[in-house]
């Protein structure tokens, strides 16, 4: 196994298309580097990123941030800016493991490994994230919805891997939230979950919503019908539970060990009616 540790982005690129065998990308390292231990993946390369420097960093970007591939959970939720502009984004990465995983996990590899319960992933694809990609063919953007597949597997080609994720700016009286439901309190993976973000007139009603499920169907699920359900209304109780029979309708959940399709259909409704609810009064508080 041969490991490498790049300083530019391009450089890792050239690496990864030159290399046969089975490569694989370290930023966090906190599932790959388990997986190596059980002896499910061999990798024949090792591409570190972590000396690439904008893959370290968070920057201001036009009203919004850029996230590097590499920057830790501990990293996002101690960030004043993020934590003010995106809450739900935070409060998803900031579920994941224990707070020595928080000091090494990352946004970027828990998109990349595309799993179904991913946390960061619905609540980044609310606040309409965006992935940057380097490749063999050069730079390109690509919506966060757009990178996980299926479970397991992700689009980037052969020599792509992603840089930094961005995240836009959002208009006055807008936030989001995140909720997830787990047999534990803490450190469990998300048997389902609810993205909500929201965008309200200064008078309280909302203008637009985006909602979207986890861990019940492939990949994460967009409820498109269920968030025009609250736009031009307060959020009255009637217009959620329309929203939250939305969300149970649109669900393609499957039964395991950790939850049955029934389950997970239900409090799909129920997390995303909270969900909306926490996004609402937090959009109503922002200027």
């Amino acid at each position: 196994m041969k490991y490498v540790a790049p300083s530019s982005a391009e450089e890792v690129s050239r690496i990864l298309v030159g290399e046969n065998g089975i490569s694989k990308i370290l930023a966090g390292g906190t599932d790959l580097l388990v997986q190596m231990k059980s002896g499910l993946i061999e990798p024949d390369l090792i591409v570190d990123i972590k000396k690439i420097p904008e893959t370290k960093e968070i920057k201001s970007m036009d009203g919004g941030f850029r996230i590097g591939a590499a920057v830790s959970g501990s990293e996002v939720k101690d960030h004043t800016g993020l934590n003010r502009l995106v809450p739900g984004v935070v409060e998803a990465l900031d579920l994941i493991g224990s707070t020595q995983i928080q000091g090494r996990c990352t946004m970027a590899g828990n998109l990349c490994n595309a799993s179904p319960a991913a946390d960061c992933v619905p609540a980044l694809a609310a606040v309409e994230a965006s992935a940057n990609i380097v490749g063999p063919k050069g730079n390109r953007k690509c919506k966060i919805e757009e990178i996980p597949i299926s479970p397991g597997k992700n689009s980037l080609k052969q020599g792509e891997f992603i840089v930094s994720i961005d995240i836009p700016d959002r208009p006055p009286h807008s936030s989001d939230a995140y909720l997830r439901f787990t047999p534990r309190t803490e450190m469990d993976i998300a048997v389902v979950s609810a993205a909500v973000a929201l965008s309200l007139t200064k008078d309280g009603v909302c203008e637009n919503a985006r909602i979207v499920l986890g861990a019940v169907a492939p990949t994460i699920l967009f409820v498109d019908d269920a968030s025009k359900i609250l736009i031009g209304t307060k959020l009255d109780e009637v217009s959620l539970q329309k929203m939250s029979d939305q969300c149970e309708a649109a669900c393609n959940a499957i039964s395991d060990k950790r939850g049955t399709i029934s389950f997970r259909t239900e409090v799909s409704g129920v997390l995303a009616k909270r969900a909306a609810k926490i996004a609402y009064k937090r959009a109503g508080e922002r200027s």
